[in-house]
């Protein structure tokens, strides 16, 4: 009997020493996978209808609190648009001008009032208001979430640069990590 047991045990240490090597084996495989979809593929944060909903909502008080109407655009992390809207009696030309603002901030990653300052500034950047969908007006910034830039937001009609950039910075929704600046 002890010599039967001897026998199983020296029989099963093989088998067990083999399948630690395919685990091992095994692992290194999904680790290269891992490796190489990461190499390949992204991983992305989208903004949702619900949130466009909340920034566009929350810079709507914003703007009325300084008695003004506004258009608004919010833009997903690849420049489309995911809401738009104008406000009654806004100009035509500031849905426009929102879009395009959220698209400047979302492609440079900065506010469009600090962008269109720097420019000004800084001879080497001035040719940047020429770029056909770049517009360097306050009321552009670019979302934020952990740490990447996943849209933008876009304000125009607010009364000047100043106070669109005001009513656009103020639609943060900090609960959710969804930050503007």
């Amino acid at each position: 009997m002890f010599y039967k047991l001897q026998l199983l045990i020296l029989l099963f240490i093989p088998m067990l020493s083999l399948a630690q090597t395919s685990n091992q084996e095994s692992k290194k495989q999904k680790g290269s996978e891992f490796q190489t979809q990461t190499r390949y593929v992204a991983e992305s944060h989208q903004l949702t209808l619900e949130a466009a909903l909340e920034l566009t909502s929350r810079a709507r008080v914003a703007a009325r609190s300084l008695n003004k109407d506004v258009s608004i655009a919010i833009l997903d992390a690849s420049g489309q648009v995911i809401m738009l809207t104008r406000g009654n009696g806004v100009g035509p030309h500031n849905t426009e001008a929102a879009r395009r603002k959220a698209y400047t901030s979302l492609s440079t990653k900065t506010p469009t009032l600090l962008l269109g300052r720097n420019a000004k500034a800084n001879t080497d950047t001035q040719n940047l208001a020429n770029l056909p969908e770049l517009l360097l007006l306050g009321g552009g910034y670019p979302i934020w979430h952990n740490g990447r830039v996943i849209g933008g937001i876009g304000v125009a009609g607010g009364g000047g640069p100043e106070n669109d950039d005001n009513i656009a910075k103020s639609a943060t929704i900090e609960e959710a990590a969804i930050l503007i600046h």
